[in-house]
C-alpha cells in the first residue's frame, strides 16, 4: 500500500511508510493504563498494520470483539529535521498516541484522519510510537456496518478494531502548510484556492504562498498571495493565453487532471512544498434534473461496500482498489456509491484519475441521543473538508434509511438533527448536492432517494407511474416507507432509485433481497426487467443498483467477494447502456 502517497492530494516528496509489523496486544483486563504500557510494552504479538486483528491479513484472524488494544513499533528520527508529524488515516475508534511514554494526543472518529506533531517527544535515532485505541458495541458512535452483536446479523457483518488505514511519517519546519481547500469556478474559467498553514506567528510578515497551476507538465497560471492569521485565499484562471478554449474539463468521459504545487516561503526562503491536483467539474440542480458541467446527468451507479475476503474493510493493495474501479467501469457504470464506509484516499485518487462518480457516505450511528448527535456532527464536518477536494466525490450522503433517527418521519428533534447537518455541510460545500436521508423518510434535501427491493419489473413499473402521488406520501414502498417525513412536502427535486436489485443465486450459501434465482438465465431476466422498468420512468434520474461484491454473509454481488464475475460482464454493460 505504500507505492502511491497515502494522501495523493497533499503529498510531500519525501515521506516514510509506518505500514508492516507492529506490536499488539489485548487489554481485555484493562491494566494496559495501570501497567504504563506505553513505557514498557508487554509480551506481545505481531500485527500486519493496517490490517486489524479481526482479518486473516492482520496474521492474528480473531473475530471476537476486544475493547481495547494496544500497539507499538519504533520510529527512526532523522536529526537533520525539525518537526516529525505522524498521519494516520484512519483508526477506529479512539486512539491514544503516546510517544515515548508521553501522551500526544487523543483522537475520536474512525471514518477521517489526524495528524500528530511529534517533535516535543523525540530524540534523533529510534523511537516508541504507542497507540492505546478503544472500540465499543455503543450505536451512539459511528459504525456503518460493523457489528454491535457478537455474530453477524442481517447486513452487518464483523466489526473492524483498531488502525485499518495507513500510517506514515513526514517532516516539516516549524511553519508548514496544513490544509488546502480547492474549489473549480467552472463558469468563470477559474480556480479557488484556501491555504490554512501552522507555525506561522499571527504578528509575523514575510511569509506568502505560491500556487503553481499545471496541465501536462505546463504552467498555466502562478498565483501569490500573502498569509494572513495562518491562512490566504487565491483565485485564477485556468485558461492558457485566457483563450476561453482551452480549459480541461474533468468528466467522466474525460477525467482531465490540473496538477498544482503549493509553496510556503518566508521571504526568500522555501519552507514547506505540497503537490496536489484539482478537476474542473461543476455538479448543480435545475429543476428535477442533476446537471454535470451544465449538462444533464444520467447516474448509473452502483453500490459498493468495499469489503474484501482476507482484510474486511481496509482494502488489501492499490492494485486491488484499480481493479474495483476497472470493473465497475467495465459493468458499464459510470459511478458508485460507497456504502457506510469512507474508502481510502487512493480510491478516490484512482476515481478522480479514470473518471468515477462517487456519492461519499459515512458510517451510521443507530441510536438517537445528545452522544450521537456530538459524536456524528464532530466526524461527518471532518470527513466533509478531507474529502472536499476530490472532482469525482459528487454528492454527499450523511444518513441512510433512518438509521441512528429511527423515529424521523414524525420526530421534530430528529428532523431538526439532518436538517442541521443539511446547513452545516452546505456553510462548508455550497456546490455539491447533500442527501438527508437516502432511502426514504427525506426531509430537507436535493435530491429524493427512493430505495426499493421489488423483485418484479412489472410491479416496480406500476408502483412509480404516478410520481405526484408517490412525492406527496400517497403510496407506500419497501415495506410501508414513504417519500418524505411528516411536515416536509416535495420541492421539485430530482429523484433516483439510490437502491434496488440484489439477486442472489439459489447455489450460494447466504442471503439476497427477494428469491433467489436458479441460473444466469433467470438472474438475467429478472435483472433486466427491473432495470428497464426503472430506466423507462422519465422522472427519475438515475438509479443504484446492489451491488458490486458479496460481503461476508450478504451474497447479492455482480462479483464474488474476491471479485470474480457471477454472470457475464458485457451482458451487465449492455443493460446499463440501454440509454445512451
Amino acid at each position: 500500500m505504500n507505492v502511491l502517497h497515502p494522501n495523493p492530494q497533499f503529498r510531500r516528496a519525501e515521506w516514510v511508510s509506518l505500514d508492516g509489523k507492529w506490536k499488539f496486544a489485548f487489554d481485555d483486563k484493562k491494566v494496559g493504563d495501570k501497567e504504563r504500557w506505553y513505557d514498557s510494552f508487554p509480551e506481545s504479538q505481531t500485527i500486519n498494520v493496517p490490517f486489524t486483528y479481526e482479518t486473516k491479513a492482520s496474521g492474528i484472524n480473531q473475530q471476537e470483539h476486544h475493547e481495547t488494544v494496544w500497539y507499538e513499533r519504533t520510529i527512526v528520527i532523522d536529526d537533520t529535521k525539525k518537526h516529525p508529524i505522524v498521519h494516520f488515516e484512519g483508526v477506529d475508534y479512539e486512539a491514544f498516541i503516546y510517544v515515548n511514554g508521553n501522551l500526544a494526543t487523543i483522537h475520536q472518529g474512525g471514518y477521517h484522519g489526524f495528524s500528530v506533531d511529534v517533535t516535543d517527544f523525540v530524540t534523533t535515532g529510534e523511537n516508541k510510537l504507542t497507540v492505546k485505541v478503544k472500540d465499543s458495541k455503543d450505536c451512539a458512535q459511528p459504525r456503518g456496518k460493523q457489528r454491535w452483536h457478537d455474530e453477524n446479523f442481517g447486513c452487518w457483518y464483523v466489526q473492524t478494531t483498531g488502525i485499518w488505514k495507513s500510517v506514515w511519517l513526514e517532516y516539516v519546519n516549524e511553519s508548514y502548510l496544513n490544509h488546502a481547500k480547492i474549489t473549480p469556478l467552472f463558469d468563470a474559467q477559474q480556480v479557488a484556492i484556501e491555504v490554512e498553514t501552522k507555525g506561522i506567528p499571527l504578528t509575523a510578515d514575510g511569509y506568502k504562498i505560491v500556487a503553481s497551476i499545471q496541465f501536462d507538465d505546463k504552467v498555466i497560471n502562478e498565483l501569490t498571495a500573502n498569509i494572513i492569521d495562518n491562512a490566504a485565499s487565491l483565485t485564477g484562471s485556468v485558461l492558457e493565453r485566457l483563450d476561453p478554449w482551452t480549459m480541461k474539463v474533468w468528466s467522466p468521459e474525460n477525467p482531465n487532471l490540473y496538477d498544482l504545487t503549493l509553496k510556503l516561503y518566508h521571504h526568500d526562503e522555501l519552507l514547506d512544498e505540497i503537490q496536489s491536483y484539482f478537476g474542473m467539474r461543476k455538479i448543480s440542480i435545475e429543476g428535477n434534473r442533476i446537471l454535470l458541467n451544465n449538462r444533464e446527468l444520467y447516474q448509473r451507479l452502483i453500490l459498493d461496500q468495499g469489503y474484501w475476503e482476507e482484510s474486511d474493510l481496509t482494502p488489501p493493495s492499490v492494485a486491488a482498489l484499480e481493479e474495483d474501479i476497472d470493473k465497475i467501469l467495465a459493468l458499464g457504470y459510470n459511478g458508485v456509491r460507497k456504502h457506510q464506509k469512507v474508502e481510502d484516499s487512493r480510491f478516490l485518487y484512482l476515481a478522480d484519475k479514470k473518471g468515477l462518480l462517487v456519492w461519499l457516505e459515512v458510517g451510521s450511528t443507530y441510536g438517537f441521543s445528545d452522544k450521537a448527535v456530538r459524536n456524528f456532527t464532530h466526524e461527518w464536518l471532518e470527513i466533509v473538508k478531507q474529502n472536499y477536494n476530490h472532482p469525482s466525490v459528487i454528492t454527499w450522503v450523511p444518513f441512510n434509511e433512518s438509521w441512528g433517527i429511527g423515529d424521523i418521519h414524525h420526530d421534530k428533534q430528529q428532523q431538526a438533527f439532518t436538517e442541521s447537518i443539511y446547513h452545516l455541510t452546505k456553510a462548508y460545500d455550497r456546490n455539491r448536492p447533500v442527501i438527508t436521508n437516502d432511502g426514504w423518510e427525506h426531509t430537507i434535501s436535493d435530491i429524493i432517494t427512493l430505495h426499493d427491493y421489488e423483485e418484479y419489473g412489472a410491479l416496480l413499473a406500476s408502483r412509480y407511474k404516478d410520481s405526484d402521488k408517490l412525492m406527496s406520501n400517497g403510496i407506500q414502498f419497501n415495506k410501508g416507507f414513504y417519500a418524505f417525513a411528516e411536515g416536509y412536502p416535495y420541492k421539485g427535486q430530482p429523484i433516483l432509485i439510490s437502491e434496488f436489485g440484489g439477486i442472489a443465486f439459489q447455489t450460494e450459501e447466504g442471503w439476497g433481497y427477494g428469491n433467489q434465482v436458479k441460473d444466469e438465465e433467470a438472474f438475467f431476466k429478472r435483472f433486466e426487467d427491473i432495470h428497464h422498468a426503472v430506466q423507462d420512468l422519465e422522472y427519475v434520474c438515475g438509479y443504484c443498483y446492489t451491488q458490486l461484491t458479496d460481503v461476508q454473509q450478504e451474497v447479492n454481488g455482480l462479483l464474488t467477494i474476491d471479485r470474480k464475475p457471477k454472470v457475464s460482464v458485457e451482458k451487465v454493460r449492455q443493460v446499463n447502456t440501454r440509454r445512451l
